[in-house]
């Protein structure tokens, strides 16, 4: 029996559909395979903390206890903010240092990565130096600084010996007047080659034809800095502000390292405060809730600033 050939016209876009469905549903599931590697480990290592640290926080759990943890509402927030004056005073650390890491880290890097911008001979040598303390370990950086600040090290011993002995050099790390400002300058020098490469690339998505342009109108080096390069630098300027300051307001490996805190609580931020609790204390809870007020800080902290540098029509 033969099948007409309108019969047949009418079954090969069926068949045709079926192959392309089957074709789909293939790649839906090797897209579904291929993906669930990276959703396992985001569900295991980000959504349940996060959600554990949540449930924690409105109660007294404890690391290592025979009492079943017990709902206490806010109290945990309460307490941080009237009964314990170590968060308050790491709070205020961790808010003065981002103050002054974010814009002297993100402009300095912005002056280095316009030095190294330069078609001169030995560029690359200097980009390599700049970014070498970036890929070095900051354990390793803090400890060897850690060194170098002490009463006998190399800081006041080049002191020494540049003045002649007229001045002395003081206990940098165990001052409470000098240990955050010594860990801040640890921090700028170890993480702006980074932010330098980062600017470094953004410069050199702007076209020549720009530069060009602006020499002809007789613009002047600053000229074109301010109508060429910092316009066409606002996305990348953006990325850096946000990734300094959310680094800057999680400061806590050189606090660890160097100073634990001290002396007197003057390095003491958020984030180490929340670890001494949890880990050291035992308070579990009462560090989830710390945690929990520090991310919402920081995404608060994270949309104003991204606010204030929006494209305004």
């Amino acid at each position: 029996m033969t099948v007409s050939p309108p019969v047949a016209a009418a079954k090969q876009p069926r068949r045709s559909l079926s192959r392309f469905r089957s074709s789909r549903g293939r790649e839906t599931w090797a897209g579904l395979a291929m993906m669930a590697p990276a959703a396992l480990l985001l569900l295991l290592f980000l959504i349940v903390p996060v959600l554990l640290a949540f449930t924690l926080s409105f109660t007294n759990a404890r690391l290592i206890s025979p009492n079943p943890p017990r709902f206490v509402g806010l109290d945990n927030f309460f307490r941080a903010f009237t009964a314990d004056p170590v968060f308050l005073q790491s709070s205020l650390n961790t808010f003065l240092f981002a103050l002054v890491v974010v814009p002297v880290q993100a402009g300095l890097g912005l002056l280095l990565a316009v030095l190294v911008n330069q078609r001169l001979r030995g560029t690359t040598f200097f980009r390599v130096v700049f970014f070498i303390p970036v890929v070095t370990s900051i354990v390793v950086v803090s400890i060897l600084w850690r060194f170098m600040y002490q009463s006998d090290g190399l800081i006041n011993s080049m002191i020494d010996a540049v003045t002649f002995g007229a001045l002395k050099g003081a206990d940098w790390l165990n001052d409470p007047s000098t240990a955050l400002g010594a860990i801040i300058v640890l921090s700028i020098w170890q993480a702006v080659g980074f932010h330098m490469i980062i600017w470094l690339a953004g410069l050199q998505t702007i076209p020549e034809e720009l530069y060009e342009a602006a020499r002809m109108d007789g613009a002047s080096r600053w000229r074109q800095f301010t109508n060429v390069t910092w316009p066409g630098l606002r996305p990348t300027m953006v990325f850096v502000l946000v990734t300094i300051t959310i680094a800057a307001l999680g400061l806590f490996v050189q606090v660890d390292v160097m100073t634990q805190g001290g002396p007197l609580n003057s390095t003491s931020t958020v984030v180490f405060h929340a670890v001494r609790k949890g880990y050291e204390q035992q308070e579990i809870g009462y560090a989830a809730a710390i945690s929990l007020l520090f991310f919402v800080a920081v995404l608060i902290i994270a949309l104003i600033q991204r606010w204030l540098t929006r494209e305004k029509n």
